[in-house]
């Protein structure tokens, strides 16, 4: 059975713009580094990388 509270809410934030665009979940345990995903900005109009944030 899976330990409460491991998966935690993060935003993802455009690497060029700085807007914050997405809301997603991460487990800590496995990836406690930042996460980057390539997603598209609505605001640059293009796929950039998204970078968590606090």
């Amino acid at each position: 059975m899976a330990k409460p509270g491991v998966r935690e809410n993060i935003i993802l934030a455009c690497t060029e713009c700085k807007q914050r665009n997405y809301n997603t979940k991460k487990n800590k345990q496995h990836t406690p580094d930042k996460l980057g995903l390539n997603k598209y900005c609505r605001f640059c109009r293009k796929h950039t990388e998204h970078r968590e944030t606090k």
